[in-house]
């Protein structure tokens, strides 16, 4: 059965947008795949605007979200696999949701060479939030 990430991405992009509010995407920039302007991402993550004014060339379909955007004034392309996507929420009122992660490709190799991680408890869990972000509800 396919993910059902990128439908509800797509869903909530519009439901954000037709309610005058800031689409933002959380992504996890160590995620195979993702092609985010160097220097931007923090502790492996990167919030991303996609407001129809923020972006240009937005395509948003079942394997990734691709655009263009300009960070610090320079124009990037852009592109997010559908597993890179944590979370999408409203900037104005942090209304949205939270996906759980999913590992990349690369990155489920890894992990099986090196057994389990018993480091604390693992995934499930909501991703850490930038500070001064509005706060993700998580929807059921």
């Amino acid at each position: 059965m396919n993910s059902s990430r990128p439908y509800l991405v797509r869903a909530l992009y519009e439901w954000i947008v037709d309610n005058d509010c800031t689409p933002h995407l959380l992504v996890n920039s160590d995620f195979s795949g993702v092609r985010v302007p160097a220097g931007f991402a923090k502790d492996g993550q990167i919030v991303l605007n996609v407001s129809p004014s923020a972006v240009r060339n937005l395509h948003m379909d079942n394997e990734a979200v691709s655009f263009e955007g300009r960070f610090g004034g320079v124009p990037h392309s852009l592109y997010v696999p559908a597993g890179a996507m944590l979370a999408i929420y409203a900037r104005e009122n942090g209304q949205g949701m939270v996906f759980e992660l999913e590992p990349s490709l690369e990155g489920e190799a890894e992990a099986d060479e090196q057994g389990p991680d018993d480091d604390g408890p693992s995934g499930g869990g909501e991703p850490p939030r930038p500070s001064g972000r509005p706060s993700l509800k998580v929807v059921k």
